[in-house]
C-alpha cells in the first residue's frame, strides 16, 4: 500500500484540479461604470489557505487508518454454532412493497407483485457464513475457501485482519443477509439449489476440523 507522505502538496494538486477548469478563454469587452478593487480574497486562495492549516496526519495517518479498519463492525446477529450437519432450503422471493411505474404514466410491476430473483439469473458462488472470532471456524474456513468461488462472510471479528490472514477479501453478514438467507446457525454454506438457496449447517468436530464436505 502507497501512503502519501507530503499531504500539503498532495492537497494543492488535488484542489487544483478540482476547482481550476481545464482551459478557458479571457475576452476584453471594455469598462464600463466605476470600478473599485475587489477586497475579498480568491476562493481559491481561501480554500488553500484553510487546507494549509489542517492537520492532516490526524486524519490521514496509516495506523489510524488501519486502527479504524480494524475496529469496525456494522450492526452484526451473533449466530450460535452448529452442533449438528442440517440442510433447508430459503424460498428468496421478493414482493414488491410499492408500484413500479413504467416511466409513460402507467404501472410497470404493481405493489405485491412477487418474484424470483433466481428465475432471471443463476447464483454461481458459493457463500460461507462463519464466526470470525472461533479459531475452529476459521480453521475452517481457511481450508474451504481454497475455490476462488466461495465467499467468506462473517458474523463476527474482524473483516480487516481476517482478509489479511486468509489473503482474500472477507465481508460482513450483515442483518439483512442473515435474514434473507434465514441463516440460523454458523458455520453455513449458502449456494443455490434450482429455483431455492441451499442452506448447510456445518458441525465442526472439534478434535478434527479437516473433516468436512464441499
Amino acid at each position: 500500500m502507497i501512503w502519501i507522505k507530503n499531504y500539503s502538496v498532495f492537497t494543492t494538486i488535488l484542489i487544483n484540479l478540482l476547482f481550476v477548469p481545464a482551459s478557458y478563454a479571457v475576452v476584453t469587452i471594455g469598462t464600463f461604470g466605476a470600478t473599485w478593487q475587489i477586497a475579498e480574497q480568491d476562493n481559491l486562495i481561501e480554500i488553500k489557505k484553510r487546507a494549509a492549516q489542517v492537520n492532516w496526519d490526524k486524519y490521514f495517518n496509516p495506523d489510524n487508518i488501519e486502527s479504524m479498519l480494524s475496529n469496525y463492525r456494522p450492526d452484526l446477529i451473533k449466530l450460535p454454532r452448529a452442533k449438528r450437519n442440517q440442510t433447508y432450503l430459503v424460498d428468496i422471493s421478493y414482493t414488491l412493497k410499492m408500484d413500479i411505474p413504467d416511466g409513460k404514466g402507467g404501472i410497470l410491476y404493481p405493489k405485491g407483485y412477487t418474484f424470483n430473483p433466481l428465475d432471471y439469473s443463476a447464483f454461481t458462488k458459493t457463500l460461507i457464513v462463519f464466526d470470525g472470532t472461533d479459531p475452529e471456524q476459521i480453521e475452517w474456513a481457511e481450508k474451504y475457501i481454497k475455490s476462488i468461488y466461495v465467499i467468506p462472510l462473517i458474523t463476527d471479528g474482524s473483516f480487516y485482519d481476517l482478509s489479511a490472514k486468509l489473503q482474500r477479501p472477507v465481508f460482513y453478514a450483515t442483518v439483512d443477509i442473515i435474514q434473507r438467507f434465514q441463516i440460523k446457525k454458523v458455520p453455513s454454506i449458502i449456494k443455490q439449489n434450482g429455483k431455492y438457496m441451499e442452506i448447510r449447517e456445518i458441525e465442526i468436530q472439534k478434535t478434527a476440523v479437516h473433516r468436512f464436505t464441499h
